[in-house]
């Protein structure tokens, strides 16, 4: 840690190869997850990305990707062929967020030794959360594609894609990741309360991530000053109003979720309503009357809505992107498919997160890899103070 103060992104593979060896770790290398987690891309420090001369490894059907998807520590078979050493493969994560994955070899094969292999991991998700900010390697190397102007809005406004803390675990993931228009989410934590958000501008281009960067600030700027859900949403409205007059608008629902109770208040502006899924079988639609989109003036009523949570339960926030994907025959993915997905893979005890990198991905691939507008998902796990389960 000290030594990593003035070192750059470029500068870590030698730094905690270097510090590694000191613990026993051989042959210590850092691979950084991409954008759209399909692939773990090797940290070299060399080249334009820091990543000249690396390889990259698919996170489906290998073992490094087996312990990213499961976020479990993995040790290659004995083989015999690493100089007697043991290779593993250690999972990169800041809380649940994850960011990659480690490998390193070594002599032995005992509990102190994946203590400090995990110790080792835990300090490099440290070291490239503070490094990542600042870095164009870093942001070159998770990139597999060109990215448009609207999406280099987007990544850089909203929150990292996963949180877990006070008895609340919050997952999200935006498609088309290089190419996003006019999608957004955000989260955020005060004391007991979890806010939540998604937004769906008008369009999809470079003045739809304006209109929807413009509508998350506003509604942070509105919470941060102590104002209520309508009141939020209100100020959302006038902010697009003031800033484009009637030509541009954002659908979006806006909730509030009471850490402690489990109680939860949302406004619908005009979007898809939020699912509640319990027990890994039972699914509803939140009902809540809708006050029309933000920025379009239409002066409807915004009332607040409200459901009580139950340990366990999972809430799924959403743009129609999602459900609106069309396959070549034309055919809808479907709320029904969407829905039966989430439920399918969270009956297999698949993280939140897993779960949400699965679903994209079967989106997009429905689609055929291309999507025809953007598609947000915000879910959240409340486990209703049961902090020791929410990191897998």
């Amino acid at each position: 840690m000290q030594d990593s103060h003035t070192a750059t992104f470029e500068q870590l593979p030698n730094l905690i190869a270097r510090h590694g060896a000191d613990a026993g770790l051989h042959d210590v290398v850092i691979f950084v997850v991409d954008l759209r987690d399909t692939v773990l891309r090797q940290v070299t420090g060399r080249g334009a990305d820091a990543g000249e001369g690396g390889t990259r490894v698919a996170i489906d059907g290998t073992l490094p990707g087996r312990a990213y998807q499961r976020v479990d520590l993995l040790a290659e078979p004995d083989t015999g062929t690493h100089r007697n050493l043991r290779r593993w493969w250690v999972p990169v994560t800041d809380g649940v967020e994850r960011l990659g994955v480690l490998r390193a070899d070594t002599a032995t094969d005992d509990a102190q030794t994946r203590d400090v292999l995990r110790d080792l991991a835990s300090m490099v998700a440290l070291l490239l959360l503070s490094k990542r900010s600042f870095s164009d390697s870093f942001a070159r190397l998770v990139r597999t594609e060109p990215m448009n102007v609207a999406a280099e809005m987007q990544w850089n406004l909203m929150p990292p894609p996963a949180y877990a803390g006070h008895g609340v675990t919050v997952g999200a993931v935006l498609e088309p990741a290089y190419g996003v228009g006019g999608d957004a989410f955000d989260y955020a934590v005060a004391g007991t309360i979890l806010h939540l958000s998604v937004f769906d501008a008008m369009g999809h281009d470079t003045a739809a991530g304006i209109t929807a960067n413009v509508a998350v600030a506003a509604c942070r700027n509105a919470r941060r000053q102590g104002m209520s859900l309508p009141d939020t949403s209100q100020a959302v409205e006038e902010t697009l109003s003031q800033q484009f007059g009637s030509t541009r608008y954002v659908t979006g629902i806006l909730a509030e979720l009471d850490l402690v109770t489990g109680r939860l208040t949302f406004v619908n502006r005009g979007h898809p309503l939020p699912l509640l899924l319990r027990d890994g079988r039972w699914t509803t639609e939140l009902a809540c009357t809708p006050a029309g989109p933000m920025g379009t003036g239409l002066g409807l009523p915004v009332i607040p809505c409200h459901e009580q949570l139950e340990p366990g339960d999972r809430l799924l926030l959403y743009t129609d992107g999602v459900v609106e994907a069309r396959g070549a025959w034309g055919n809808q993915f479907g709320r029904d498919r969407f829905v039966e997905f989430v439920l399918r893979h969270h009956s297999g005890r698949h993280t939140v997160h897993e779960t949400l990198r699965r679903l994209m991905h079967s989106v997009l691939e429905h689609h055929a890899g291309e999507l025809d507008d953007d598609a947000t998902v915000l879910l959240a796990e409340w486990r209703g103070g049961h902090q020791d389960a929410l990191t897998p």
